[in-house]
């Protein structure tokens, strides 16, 4: 029979080997590079790692630090600036860095956190310091483009010391705090409500005048109608008094009946009118005889 002992052996050394395969073997991701140490101090011919897949390092003697590879964002809090023209402005602001030096990384912040941390400093910094020197129409429109170029150069300058690049640092808002703001919008609808009354009483100055132009048209061309008409009406009266001078011409005893006539419709209307006169009155000389008063009747045939 033969002895166990060996067997037992065999699955220990075999236990053994799977365990040192495991603890030295580690996997670098597509996003990520790794450094490999020994003591602290990068192995020499391995020490960075940037191709993705298996990599191996030797158990309890060596250590293996992974690190981001791509661009990574920094935020920051919302903080107050003074610029130059004594307004304060409140800034928020953020960056986008990439590690180029792993090694100096590792050994100047340790991981990403700290680093972040650090940089956050860097860039708060940098806003008040390149902020403090514009005024506030700089900031907010005419050179932002330009405060976030020095901005950018400046924290460039200490991430170098991190091992880190600065891809892009923007300045998301500037705008007053929000008491100043309060006052601001308030001036504002004091200057826009005093700017609509000045429209307002321009526009009712222009309608007053409008309308007393109208009113004086509509005066003056009433009365040139009115000159017109009784211009016209005049002239037709004068028409009027000439055909009756001139029939009165012609036939004076037709004229004379033809106004009796008139008389008698206009005094001998329907209603209340009364009249007392003689029956031999003038007023009734037509009523008498067909001919008038004095005058021989013709004869008979």
């Amino acid at each position: 029979m033969k002895s166990p002992v060996p067997l037992f052996t065999a699955l220990v050394v075999l236990l053994i080997a799977v365990i040192g395969v495991g603890s030295s073997a580690f996997v670098v991701q597509q996003t990520q590079l790794a450094l490999v140490l020994r003591f602290g101090e990068p192995v020499l011919g391995r020490g960075l790692i940037t191709t993705p897949g298996i990599h191996f390092k030797i158990p309890l003697i060596e250590k293996v630090v992974f690190l981001d590879n791509r661009i990574l964002d920094l935020e920051t809090s919302k903080q107050e600036v003074l610029a130059s023209d004594n307004n304060r402005i409140d800034v928020d602001a953020f960056l986008r860095y990439k590690i180029v030096d792993p090694l100096r990384f590792y050994q100047s912040v340790g991981d990403t956190q700290r680093a972040e941390g650090q940089l956050a400093n860097v860039l708060n910094s940098a806003v008040r310091r390149v902020l403090g020197e514009a005024n506030m129409p700089q900031i907010v429109r005419d050179q932002r483009s330009q405060l976030m170029v020095r901005i950018r150069d400046q924290v460039e300058q200490e991430a170098s010391k991190f091992g880190v690049t600065i891809k892009d640092v923007r300045i998301r808002r500037a705008d007053l705090p929000r008491q100043i703001s309060e006052k601001v919008y308030s001036r504002m609808q004091t200057e826009r409500a005093r700017e609509a009354a000045e429209f307002r009483a321009q526009g009712a100055e222009q309608a007053q005048r409008i309308t007393s132009k109208a009113d004086r048209d509509v005066v003056v061309l009433r009365a040139q109608a009115q000159q017109q008409a009784d211009q016209l009406r005049g002239e037709g009266e004068a028409e009027r008094n000439g055909i009756f001078a001139e029939a009165y011409g012609k036939d004076p005893d037709f004229f004379s009946f033809w106004r009796s006539m008139q008389a008698y419709e206009a005094g001998l209307k329907s209603g209340d009118t009364r009249l007392i006169l003689s029956p031999t009155s003038q007023f009734f000389r037509y009523f008498g005889n067909s001919t008038r008063q004095g005058e021989a009747a013709p004869a008979a045939k």
